[in-house]
This record gives structure tokens, C-alpha cells and sequence, in this order.
């Protein structure tokens, strides 16, 4: 895969994650809210249930995050498209689907 279009693949799915933890950390500051309203007739847990979903999403979008900016230090360094742990080339449809892929299919099969 080129450079070019590595980058542009990392910036559209930083984008998108960027968006879903924006719409994440607002759904978490409204189910915080929440907890403290009068409950009416509805569950009290229910806010809390909602608040550890959000949170638990906001944990994975933040570790993807953390996936690309590893993936551009492989791109800046020459790297990127190959596997961290052999170095065999990562195939190039795996990355349009997942551009911070670290591992080649089968290597993230025997994690």
C-alpha cells in the first residue's frame, strides 16, 4: 500500500473515532446527569448501567486511537503494511478495512 493512501485511510478512521468518542463522552455526561434526576417510576440502576456502556465504549475507541497513532510512527518510519511481531506483510484489504491493524490475520487468529 502507498503512503498516500495509508495516510488517507489513518485520518478518515482517526475522524470517525474522534466523532464516536465526542458523541460518547456526550452520552456519558447525560447518563451522569441522570443519575442525579428523580427516578420516577423508572430503574435507578439504569443510568448506571448506561454510564458503564458509554465509559467502556469511550475505553475502546481511546485504544483504537492509540492503535493509528502506532500506526503513523510505523508509517513516519517505514513500517507500516508489515506485522509488529514477523514483520511479513500485512495484505493490503486487511488494512482498508482496519488501517491500524498491527498483525496479520492469521497472527491475530493465535492471540
Amino acid at each position: 500500500m502507498d503512503d498516500r493512501r495509508a495516510r488517507e485511510l489513518l485520518d478518515a478512521e482517526r475522524a470517525k473515532l474522534q466523532r464516536l468518542l465526542h458523541e460518547s463522552d456526550d452520552a456519558a455526561r447525560a447518563d451522569r446527569a441522570a443519575v442525579d434526576e428523580p427516578s420516577g417510576f423508572n430503574d435507578p440502576a439504569e443510568p448506571l448501567t448506561s454510564e458503564g456502556v458509554d465509559d467502556a465504549i469511550a475505553a475502546g475507541v481511546r485504544d483504537r486511537l492509540a492503535a493509528l497513532d502506532r500506526a503513523e510512527q510505523r508509517l513516519a518510519t517505514g513500517t507500516y503494511g508489515r506485522s509488529i511481531r514477523s514483520g511479513r506483510p500485512i495484505p493490503d484489504e486487511r488494512l482498508e478495512a482496519d488501517p491500524g491493524a498491527e498483525l496479520t490475520v492469521d497472527e491475530a487468529d493465535e492471540s
